[in-house]
Formats: structure tokens, C-alpha cells, sequence
């Protein structure tokens, strides 16, 4: 199941600096269903990453959190 239509509103409109955090069964869900969770498979967590790109958002997973974080990154100052 791809992400649900409220994240795309959530990342378009996410605010530089913060971020909004996607625990593991729900990247797996999202990015790579089937693909196993613990941890998350590398393909799911690449195509997480695109997904972020689409809205200008940066994406890192955390596997000691068990989440996955999406943020607004800055430009250069």
C-alpha cells in the first residue's frame, strides 16, 4: 500500500528544520511490502528516500529507533 494522500500534504508542507518520524512496519508497508521489516529492506528504505525527494525532504532511517525521519533540509546559507 503506498503512503496514505495526508502524508503528501505533510511533507509539501513540512517546515524547514523539523521533521516527522515513520516507524519501521509502516516504511515497510509503504516502500517495499514484503520485503521483510527487521530491519527494513535496503530497497524499501531507497524508495522511502525518493519518496522524500518528491517534496524537497531528506530521509534517514534510525535502526537502534526502529524509524525512519523525513525533514526539510536547509539550503545553504
Amino acid at each position: 500500500m503506498p503512503p496514505p494522500k495526508e502524508m503528501d500534504f505533510v511533507l509539501a508542507s513540512l517546515p524547514l528544520r523539523t521533521g516527522t518520524y515513520v516507524p519501521d512496519d509502516l516504511i515497510e508497508d509503504w516502500f517495499g511490502p514484503g520485503t521483510g521489516m527487521n530491519p527494513p529492506a535496503s530497497a524499501a528504505l531507497a524508495e522511502a528516500a525518493s519518496y522524500g525527494r518528491r517534496f524537497e525532504c531528506e530521509f534517514k532511517h534510525y535502526p537502534e529507533r526502529k524509524e525512519g525521519v523525513f525533514w526539510k533540509w536547509v539550503p545553504a546559507i
